[in-house]
């Protein structure tokens, strides 16, 4: 009974996931493009500051994240342009890791993470389901 239940959604599981994962994606980006409702974004302007050595103002690296975000969760919903949607994710999902070392006093506190940390590390689920989308395109 259970071999016959995950024959019949093995089919679209993929799809579900990679449209899933657009869905949080977008709607994270989107949150971005609107001052002050981000629960990222001090995170992510202290991230651009030092990834970028300052040279791209706040009132820049806001909006160039947010939209870049929510370009990425319209490919990964719609499945046009994916593979470069799935390079973009990767690299922008080093620059969201990387805050884990450029920011050590934010993401954590005595070998933990803080809740700024934890915000970063939940993104490991995003990137494993970024993987299988991912392994499943290249298979195609």
């Amino acid at each position: 009974m259970l071999h016959r239940a995950a024959g019949r959604y093995r089919p679209g599981s993929l799809t579900v996931l990679r449209v899933s994962v657009g869905v949080v994606y977008c709607w994270f980006g989107v949150l971005k493009l609107f001052p002050a409702t981000s629960p990222a974004e001090h995170i992510a302007l202290q991230t651009m500051t030092k990834l970028t050595g300052g040279l791209v103002p706040a009132q820049v690296s806001l909006p160039l994240l947010g939209t870049t975000e929510a370009l990425i969760g319209l490919a990964l919903i719609s499945g046009f342009l994916l593979r470069p949607a799935l390079v973009a994710f990767y690299a922008h999902m080093s620059g969201v890791f990387s805050s884990l070392v450029l920011l050590p006093d934010a993401m954590w506190h005595h070998g933990a993470p803080t809740l700024d940390g934890q915000y970063v590390l939940k993104n490991l689920v995003l990137v494993t389901a970024c993987l299988a989308v991912t392994a499943d395109d290249l298979t195609r």
